[in-house]
């Protein structure tokens, strides 16, 4: 019965000595798969907005019509005869 008790003890012992060992590694891995998920959205995404620029790239270097309303829009370019108008928002009271 004594030695079964102590051979019981030390299995126990081994037991904790192996989850104490391995806990930490677990713990790693299960941060990475985590922190790796994140990166690969990350990289869909990005993907993706790449896809869009590239396109928009595409309109730019070849659209006339989409490369004069850029130049409107976010430059100020105006036709030769056109009166630009800038709008001045009220202020706040």
């Amino acid at each position: 019965m004594l030695a079964t008790l102590k051979k019981a003890f030390w299995l126990f012992g081994i037991w904790i000595l192996v989850i104490l060992l391995f806990i930490p590694g677990f713990t790693k891995v299960a941060s990475l798969r985590d922190k790796n998920r994140d990166l690969e959205n990350k990289i869909k995404r990005l993907a993706i907005e790449n896809a869009l620029l590239f396109e928009e790239l595409k309109k730019i270097e070849k659209d006339p019509v989409y490369q004069e309303r850029i130049a409107r829009e976010q430059m100020g370019i105006v036709r030769k005869g056109e009166i630009p108008i800038k709008i001045v928002p009220d202020k706040k009271r």
